[in-house]
């Protein structure tokens, strides 16, 4: 059996114990992603969602802000009723959510929007939303990253340092807010009825807006996956450029390094990838020119 296969196969196990604890019937669950998390469609519209070990407290506080977003009529996925969440099993976290109408993929525009509208909210009062950390998890991926050399994880934990180093001496901004902590597109979707809804809530946190910006700045000037029109567009709606505040070079660079760690630790599990990984950072140091560069959706 696979890595990709034995960690499916876990999270199927963990997903039977946690919905029964829960009083659900997972008969007829189907899986619809195995990536950071695992999630699984439950007749009637749940989804369950499963965590990688050690992630209780994050799904705790992701349910806490969905139901704070909902309070405040932003709107967000949303937990399933009547369940007390979310439930612990073998180190896992799993919560269960309401299934989204048919919805479409996020834009600049819908991506703007949303983070306008989170970032003007005022910090809840009735649960500790946390402070932002751009690096979290960032070491343990390195550590797991058994597909490259030692001497490329050497390069990455360096790395990760100066990044650390960067980021404490960033200069002043934008007043900070409640932000999302990974706005970027896969990450906003409109409804068919027209609502620009928030998903993955896992990372919100008070911490300085423009680490929500730099996402969209990054789709636009680092993969180039969106048009400079587009990104225009999102500058305008939100009334904000980031890219002109000089502590943007330290976001993007470290938002850079997340996918990377984040296309190494898939690659652990699924070797196949490893070139993808070995390609990225071949472009943070420099090995493959300026940006834009090409690189390759991983789960």
């Amino acid at each position: 059996m696979t890595q990709t296969s034995n960690a499916e196969a876990a999270a199927w196990t963990v997903l039977d114990a946690a919905s029964r604890r829960a009083g659900l019937d997972p008969s007829g669950a189907e899986l619809m992603r195995l990536g950071e998390n695992a999630l699984f469609r439950l007749p009637g519209g749940i989804v369950a969602r499963v965590s990688r070990p050690g992630q209780l407290a994050a799904a705790k506080r992701e349910v806490a802000v969905a139901r704070w977003l909902g309070a405040n009529h932003v709107p967000a996925v949303q937990t399933w009723p009547d369940i007390d969440q979310p439930i612990e099993v073998d180190d896992r976290a799993i919560t269960w959510w309401q299934e989204l109408p048919p919805h479409r993929p996020g834009t600049a525009l819908t991506v703007a929007t949303a983070l306008r509208r989170l970032h003007d909210l005022p910090p809840p009062t009735d649960f500790d939303i946390g402070r932002l950390d751009p690096f979290v998890r960032l070491a343990e991926r390195i550590d797991r990253a058994t597909t490259l050399t030692e001497a490329d994880r050497a390069w990455m934990r360096t790395h990760l340092a100066e990044l650390k180093t960067r980021y404490a001496a960033l200069p002043e901004g934008l007043p900070q807010t409640v932000v999302h902590g990974d706005a970027w597109i896969g990450n906003v979707v409109s409804t068919n009825d027209g609502k620009v809804v928030l998903l993955d809530l896992e990372r919100c946190s008070i911490g300085p807006p423009e680490w929500d910006l730099t996402s969209t700045a990054v789709k636009a000037f680092t993969l180039a996956g969106i048009t400079s029109k587009d990104y225009d567009i999102f500058v305008r709606t939100y009334g904000h450029d980031v890219t002109s505040w000089a502590g943007f070079e330290t976001l993007r660079d470290t938002r850079e390094f997340r996918m990377t760690c984040m296309a190494a630790q898939v690659a652990a599990e699924n070797p196949a990838r490893l070139d993808e990984v070995l390609l990225r950072l071949a472009c943070l140091r420099g090995e493959h020119g300026s940006r834009p560069w090409i690189w390759t959706a991983v789960p």
